[in-house]
Order: C-alpha cells, then structure tokens, then sequence
C-alpha cells in the first residue's frame, strides 16, 4: 500500500510564498519521477513540475522562474517552493508519484491566493 501525504498548503497574499511537501510511505521499490499537479475549479487538471529520480525538472511555462521543485530520494520525498504567488495560482495541488507499474495521487491541498 503507497501513500502519498501532502502538506503545506494554505492562504497567502500575492507575492508571498508557500513550501508544499509531499511525502510517499509504503512498498515502493523504483520511483521514475515525482511531481505537482494543480486544478482550479471548473478546470482540468495540469501538470505544474516534475522531477526524475536523476533530478531532471520540468516546469509549466505559467511558473518558470517563480516555482522549484526538488527531492529527497532517501526520504521518497518531493517539495515545492512557490514564490511570487498569483492569485492564478490557486487551485488544489496534488502530488504525483510515477513507478514503473503505478501512477499514485496524494488527497491534494488547497492553495489560494489572495489579491
């Protein structure tokens, strides 16, 4: 059994920062890559960034520069510094955790920021 357990969220103002962490506990043998999905309400849901397990990132063009994501693979951990917070930013943030059989989904938590 793989969990994903999320944390960090909350509300800010625009231009404040948040740290989102998310951690994996249970049977996991391999992880390919981690990562942090956002959906706002009414939306789909996108992918934000992404890091490997050789540390590659990939970012959503909308947080280039202002979002960093980075892992502890000892711990199957996996945060997420956001700074310079938009109120655009908001939505539920999920973290994503791939293996080479499974994809797995955190509860998500909610960000929102305030303008």
């Amino acid at each position: 059994q793989v969990q994903l357990v999320e944390s960090g969220g909350g509300l800010v103002q625009a231009g404040g920062s948040l740290r989102l962490s998310c951690a994996a506990s249970g049977s996991i043998s391999s992880v390919n890559a981690m990562g942090w999905y956002r959906q706002a309400p009414g939306k789909q849901r996108d992918l934000v960034t992404s890091i490997t397990s050789g540390g590659r990132t990939n970012y959503a063009d909308s947080v280039k520069g202002r979002f960093t994501i980075s892992r502890d693979n000892a711990k199957n951990t996996v945060y997420l510094q956001m700074n310079s917070l938009k109120p655009e930013d908001t939505a539920v943030y999920y973290c994503h955790m791939l293996t080479p059989r499974y994809d797995y989904w955190g509860q998500g938590t909610q960000v929102t920021v305030s303008s």
